[in-house]
């Protein structure tokens, strides 16, 4: 890290012992563990790949890690690909480049968003389960956990959100969350310190009124107490049951 400044080394060692706190007490990550890193290009990820290999070095423990990117071409959404090889060769990372289709226009009924994430998640799942990876990581940070909590709610009267770590299949494959305990704040400030590139070419379907509306929503609370994204998130681990209808 000699290249960042005193400050910027202080942030960074601030992320990854968050990102090891979550890490440890949801144990997420243990000895001779085989991860497959879901990238989609995008910050959260391309920061979730980069904590996971520095973490390795410091520990006692091995655990072997591989990125994954889905390319759907039905779907005018591009990485720069160039960058995220050179990337995961720094880390001395396998990456897998998967091409699917997601059939946009042969489901026109549906909408294009869960078309293609439905569609990305069986290629995900898919690959992991015929490549014996027992743990796929994502990049879903505190922020898109709030969020989640109030969207559902709103839409599905559900008290649910992203789960920090989730056994999925029977047990035969678990996803976590290593970013859980940072904000979305955190992770635009660590990718810029480490010039991490943008997206190609955005999603033309991608539609996020309805969680840029949470996103709002969460700031106006932010108004009124600044720790409220920290308790939102809090909450749902401190649910008192007597104290509901």
């Amino acid at each position: 890290m000699d290249e960042f400044s005193k400050a910027d080394k202080a942030f960074i060692r601030k992320v990854i012992n968050l990102s090891g706190k979550a890490i440890n007490k949801y144990k997420m990550v243990e000895d001779d563990d085989k991860i497959l890193v879901a990238v989609s290009g995008g910050k959260d990820s391309l920061s979730l790949l980069d904590i996971l290999t520095q973490r390795r070095k410091f520990l006692p423990i091995y655990y072997e890690i591989h990125a994954i990117h889905i390319i759907t071409d039905d779907v005018p959404y591009e990485i720069d690909k160039d960058f995220l090889s050179d990337f995961c060769r720094e880390l001395n990372v396998h990456l897998h480049l998967i091409t699917t289709h997601a059939g946009i226009e042969e489901k026109s009924h549906k909408k294009p968003c869960f078309t293609c994430s439905w569609n990305r998640r069986k290629e995900l799942f898919e690959f992991a389960r015929v490549n014996g990876f027992k743990k796929i990581a994502f990049g879903h940070h505190m922020d898109d956990a709030v969020e989640t909590l109030l969207m559902n709610m709103i839409t599905h009267a559900n008290i649910s959100s992203i789960p920090s770590k989730l056994s999925m299949f029977k047990g035969t494959i678990e996803v976590i969350r290593p970013l859980i305990y940072l904000s979305n704040a955190e992770m635009i400030r660590y990718a810029r310190i480490k010039q991490f590139v943008s997206l190609k070419k955005e999603c033309p379907y991608e539609d996020h009124t309805l969680r840029q509306k949470a996103r709002h929503m969460i700031r106006d609370m932010v108004e009124v107490n600044p720790q409220a994204r920290l308790n939102l998130f809090n909450s749902m681990s401190n649910i008192d049951l007597e104290y509901l209808p």
